[in-house]
This record gives C-alpha cells, sequence and structure tokens, in this order.
C-alpha cells in the first residue's frame, strides 16, 4: 500500500512538472525567443561561412563559434548584435530545455538535451564577448580533450566522442538528403528554402565527419593537443588535394544552413 501511494506521488509530481514546463515552453516570450534565437543561429551560420571561406583562400581566421562571434563583435554595432544573440540562444536553450521534460521518446529527449547544452554555450560566449571579455572555442576543446585522455579508459572515451560526432554527421547528411527537416517546421517553407536546407545540412555533415575523425586519430595516437574542434579539422581538410576547393564547398554548405535557419525561424514547429 505504502508503495503504491509513493508511486502515485511520483506520478503527480511528474505529471505537474510536465505541465509546468508545457506551460513554459508555450508562453508567448520563451516561443518568440526561440524563434530569434533560430535567427540568432543563422546570423552565426553566415559568420562562419566567411571565415571557413578565408581558410580556404588562406587566410588568418579561426573557424570557430569563438571565431565567429568575436569577428562580430568587431563590426559597427557589434555589441548591440551580441546581446541579441544571447538572448535568443538563452531563450533557444529554455525552450528546448522545457522539450527535454515534455517529449516521451527517449532520443527526443537526448536530442533537445544536447542542444539545451549548445545553445545555452552559444549564449554564454556570447555573452562573455558582448561585455568585453574573450574565450578560445579551441582551447576549450583542447582542455576537454586533455581531461577525457587523462581519465581511466580515456582514449576510449575521446574515441567515443569522435565516433560520436561522426554518428551526428552522418544524421546531418541524412536529414539533409531525406528532407527530414521538414518535420521540424509547421508548415512548408518554401522551395528556396527547402534547397538551403539540404545543401546547409549536407554541407555541416561532411565538416562534422572531419571533427569526428580529428577526435578519433587523437585517441589512436595519444595526442589531445591536435584537437582543435571545428576550426583544426577545417585546416586539415585544406591540406588535402583540392582541399581549397572542399572548403569552399563547405563554406557555402554552411551558408546555405545560414540561411535556411532565418526560414526556421519563421516557420519552426515552437
Amino acid at each position: 500500500m505504502a508503495q503504491q501511494n509513493m508511486s502515485a506521488h511520483v506520478d503527480r509530481a511528474t505529471n505537474a512538472a510536465k505541465g509546468a514546463a508545457a506551460q513554459a515552453g508555450d508562453h508567448p516570450v520563451v516561443e518568440w525567443g526561440a524563434r530569434l534565437g533560430y535567427a540568432a543561429s543563422g546570423v552565426l551560420h553566415l559568420v562562419l561561412a566567411w571565415l571557413i571561406a578565408q581558410i580556404a583562400v588562406g587566410a588568418g581566421a579561426h573557424a570557430s563559434q569563438s571565431g565567429a562571434v568575436g569577428t562580430l563583435a568587431r563590426q559597427p554595432f557589434g555589441q548591440f548584435l551580441l546581446w541579441v544573440l544571447v538572448a535568443g540562444f538563452a531563450l533557444l536553450a529554455l525552450w528546448q530545455a522545457t522539450e527535454v521534460v515534455t517529449s516521451r521518446e527517449a532520443f527526443d529527449k537526448a536530442k533537445a538535451g544536447g542542444k539545451t547544452v549548445l545553445y545555452a554555450a552559444l549564449a554564454w560566449t556570447a555573452g562573455v564577448f558582448a561585455v568585453g571579455g574573450h574565450t578560445s572555442s579551441n582551447k576549450q576543446t583542447q582542455d576537454f580533450t586533455r581531461t577525457l585522455m587523462d581519465a581511466p579508459a580515456g582514449r576510449l572515451l575521446v574515441g567515443l566522442v569522435g565516433l560520436a560526432i561522426v554518428g551526428v554527421a552522418i544524421y546531418h547528411i541524412y536529414k539533409g538528403w531525406k528532407k527530414k527537416f521538414l518535420e521540424d517546421l509547421q508548415e512548408h517553407p518554401g522551395r528556396w528554402a527547402v534547397v538551403a536546407a539540404r545543401v546547409g545540412y549536407i554541407g555541416k555533415g561532411i565538416a562534422l565527419v572531419a571533427v569526428g575523425f580529428l577526435f578519433i586519430t587523437a585517441a589512436w595516437q595519444q595526442q589531445a593537443g591536435d584537437v582543435t574542434g571545428l576550426d583544426g579539422a577545417l585546416k586539415s581538410l585544406r591540406d588535402l588535394p583540392a582541399g581549397a576547393v572542399l572548403l569552399i564547398g563547405i563554406a557555402l554548405g554552411f551558408a546555405a544552413y545560414g540561411v535556411y535557419s532565418f526560414a526556421r525561424g519563421r516557420y519552426a514547429r515552437v
């Protein structure tokens, strides 16, 4: 009897939490903020596309989250843009957090949880630059890899991270090729947005494959300092035959994803 009462109490608490999360997710400010967050993602991807193109032609550039945010900070009205990014990414992270609670499928919960962390990190990075600070995505990736490498079975953990990133990359390519992104939208965004999304998801997927292989190579060779995330992966691709052409293609993919993100801001299911 006591066990049944406890179970009923837990069920009521769980339902109450889900109800509160659903109510928060449906709040107009959170919904509007989530759409702003997708638009902010569009801005960030357009800047990343420009930085990737700079790497392709041999110019000094850092194609990372912090590199893109730092580039925005140096533009006219840069500080204003950064605070818009902070608000958009923070509210988008909050909306994704409500999805963690309200989603029924484990895969959907995991995906929403990963996006919550991602958008919260982007909000934090933009906030650091907005108040005049500085941070480096490359250094953070290196520190993270070293921490993993120093742990018990560290090389295995780093390798598993690499495999997980490759898995995400393959999912991006699949999502773009099969137009699965349309399931994220409340209505059809138009042909131009569909083309941009397909090119964008596939281009991002190719870049993420390179990032994943950097982690796997680091695990194999036990060289954590060689892992610098997206920036390091792209610069390693530049050294390949026809690497510059490949990077220009990836840059176009990121630009296309940025364009699609603006359409997603309008048509997303939130």
